[in-house]
């Protein structure tokens, strides 16, 4: 799926450069108004805001399928986030090794939205050896969902689960990176604004990672996933 600029009233390069300074960077719109504004880019924080909105995601959806491959014994644990004065739940899986898998925002957090992350993560990154997770119920309720679907389409080995939670300190030192992200921000005023903001993080921290095409500089491998 290649990122569509149709209708952009701006160069891709321009559009491209703005939404990876905002994820990758602690800068509010207003600072990155006055940033783009030294370049010779005169755009409000309004419409930086729609950038964000419109591309993070997208650029996100394609480091997901772009990634170098992962090690297959997984790390998953979610980790609150507000929007609109409520807490909403990140989910988010590493390999052992902390390469990210995969993110998703949710609503909500039991054994649905379990169901759907891992079914979610399984798509692009295969089918894992073991995932560590916590003591969740939702999550044990997860896996266990999704072992019974692999059975039922003839995966003879489920899907081994620990739930150890020192053994997840990886994932949840991984959390460490967006919620210090996020922190300067002045909260998010809708899900699916802080769904796209959140997945374009998580695509800038896969880069700075190592996980897409290293030797490459930083905004250029952003750029590159919209080629």
């Amino acid at each position: 799926m290649t990122v569509s600029f149709n209708g952009a009233h701006f160069p891709k390069t321009v559009i491209l450069f703005a939404v990876f300074f905002y994820v990758r960077y602690t800068v509010p719109y207003r600072g990155l108004e006055e940033i783009m504004a030294e370049r010779g880019v005169r755009v409000d924080h309004a419409t930086l805001n729609r950038w964000v909105g419109r591309y993070a995601g997208q650029q996100a959806e394609e480091a997901r399928r772009r990634k170098h491959p992962t090690d297959r014994s997984w790390r998953m644990d979610e980790t609150y986030i507000k929007v609109k004065g409520e807490w909403v739940y990140q989910y988010r899986a590493v390999d052992k090794f902390g390469k990210t898998l995969d993110f998703m925002l949710s609503k909500r957090r039991n054994k649905k939205a379990a169901t759907r992350f891992f079914a979610r993560a399984l798509e692009v990154n295969g089918l894992p050896r073991k995932i560590v997770i916590d003591k969740s119920g939702a999550n044990t309720a997860g896996i266990t969902e999704i072992n019974r679907m692999l059975k039922r389409f003839g995966c003879p080995i489920p899907i081994e689960m620990i739930r150890i939670k020192y053994l997840n300190n990886r994932v949840e030192q991984d959390h460490r990176s967006i919620k210090k992200r996020i922190r300067p921000m002045l909260g998010f005023k809708s899900f699916a604004s802080a769904s796209a903001t959140l997945e374009g993080i998580e695509a800038a921290n896969m880069i700075r990672k190592g996980q897409l095409t290293p030797g490459l500089c930083p905004f250029a491998q952003f750029a590159e996933l919209a080629a």
